[in-house]
């Protein structure tokens, strides 16, 4: 049943189907960590099972997540908190990549110039601060395809790749909530436009000068090695670069437009979908960012797709896997609002000092790792509201808790394929291209090695220790 509203809050759909996190256990996480061990087994254990049946698997593990909602909560508790995922996150969520991706899918940066560590480090500092004006999706899509152009002839480049989930697909995210999931929905809670900016610029600086720093040394160690190894013929010879399919630009500009005005416009009106509210504005930016992706399908040549190894196939596999994560988390993201009430009672006891303050180091790290493994959004939203929730007292008063949870969000994004959008379409991408990934803990090890102690050495310096 669908019904027009008036005036209805934003939170009324979180109120009204909220699941009792309270009296809920640990069980609850199991289907979830089931569906994070299915994908980074699947791939590696079983990869032709798991290319074909990937979609069933994701939805066998969602099963087990609304069901048993329904035997232990009632039907209308269990579909209510679903479908409040689905459409006021996970549809947003997915139609603002399927547009990104379409979009940027068809901008092409023709041409290709030789993969050098300077070169590829450049490249990652152009993508790195285009993440934060077109959105980590966006820089990734545009991106992507022209630095494995440039390392397709390179024996050793799944390295490369590897560094560029870390600075494009995440850390360059950082300085505007245009940039990251996180920072938008901090942005909708009344977090000023440039506060990011302003408060997350040298934490950025820091983190992203030592990985691309570590990226350079690496890479120069590596692209030696290459030089006694036999040559590789070059798929795509060095030419002139040159950028195609401009018509994009503007559409990609409509997509950012289009999300600006869903948090400055707000008309009061919502549509009820079976008790959940979808306001106006939501539905018209989802509308208009579809629109704009069938306009760039139809607007650009169909040669730039091809030039770009254009195929829906990424897009796909995380619609299907993210579909399953967002089921998945419902209850553990219930488990967390519960707070000091819930079974994870000592993990929230940690944020808090004796005195009564905030433990901003805690709020990095305990944001951080669980925005690895969980979407980035609502876990920022968690230790938001822990935090106290009121926008100008975290932006002012509380201003290093924020910065804390905001570049624990938006940095720790990258310590998993999936703890970020973008990380896994990349990953998806590359390996479609024939570029050897590494396995989901095989990334980790990476991550473990060269970005949690550029976390350490930032979180001491800028949130204590």
């Amino acid at each position: 049943m669908i019904m027009l509203l008036s005036g209805a809050p934003a939170a009324f759909a979180a109120e009204e189907h909220a699941l009792p996190g309270a009296a809920m256990s640990l069980l609850w996480a199991l289907p979830f960590l089931g569906l994070l061990l299915s994908i980074a087994t699947g791939p590696l254990l079983y990869p032709h099972f798991w290319e074909h049946h990937y979609g069933k698997i994701t939805a066998a593990w969602a099963a087990l997540i609304v069901l048993p909602l329904a035997a232990s909560f009632g039907w209308a508790a269990a579909s209510g908190a679903v479908l409040h995922t689905l459409l006021l996150e996970y549809m947003s969520f997915i139609i603002l990549l399927f547009g990104l991706f379409t979009i940027s899918g068809g901008l092409l940066v023709a041409g290709n110039i030789h993969g050098t560590p300077l070169v590829n480090a450049a490249l990652l500092v152009i993508g790195a601060v285009l993440a934060s004006f077109v959105g980590t999706t966006g820089a990734s899509m545009i991106m992507i395809r022209p630095i494995i152009r440039a390392n397709d002839n390179r024996p050793f480049n799944a390295h490369v790749i590897v560094f560029f989930i870390f600075l494009v697909s995440n850390i360059g995210g950082s300085l505007t909530p245009l940039g990251d999931p996180p920072l938008f929905v901090g942005f909708l809670r009344g977090v000023g436009f440039f506060w990011t900016f302003e408060h997350l610029f040298y934490e950025m600086l820091l983190v992203g000068g030592i990985v691309l720093a570590a990226f350079l040394a690496l890479d120069t160690f590596l692209h030696y090695r290459e030089a006694g190894l036999p040559k590789v013929k070059d798929p795509t010879p060095d030419s002139k670069v040159r950028i195609r399919g401009l018509v994009n630009v503007p559409l990609l500009a409509g997509v950012i437009a289009m999300v600006l005005l869903s948090a400055v416009w707000k008309p009061g009106v919502a549509f009820t979908i079976q008790g959940v509210p979808v306001e106006l504005q939501n539905l018209v930016r989802d509308g208009v960012i579809v629109v704009l992706a069938l306009v760039s399908l139809v607007a650009t040549r169909k040669e730039y797709r091809r030039a770009n190894g254009f195929s829906w196939g990424p897009i796909v596999e995380v619609a299907k896997l993210f579909a399953g994560i967002f089921i998945c988390i419902v209850p553990v993201i219930a488990i967390l609002r519960a707070g000091p009430e819930g079974v994870l009672a000592p993990l929230v006891a940690l944020v808090t000092t004796p005195t009564g303050e905030p433990n901003n180091l805690a709020y990095f790290w305990l944001t951080g790792i669980l925005s690895s493994f969980l979407d980035n959004a609502p876990t920022y939203l968690v230790f938001f509201e822990l935090a106290g929730g009121d926008p100008q007292r975290l932006m002012t008063e509380y201003a290093r808790t924020l910065a804390a949870i905001s570049a624990g969000a938006v940095f720790m994004g990258a310590n998993t394929y999936i703890g970020n959008a973008p990380n896994f379409m990349v990953y998806a991408i590359a390996r479609e291209r024939g570029i050897r990934m590494p396995s989901f803990f095989g990334y980790m090890l990476w991550s473990g090695a060269i970005l949690i102690p550029s976390f350490l050495i930032a979180s001491f310096i800028f949130f204590g220790g």
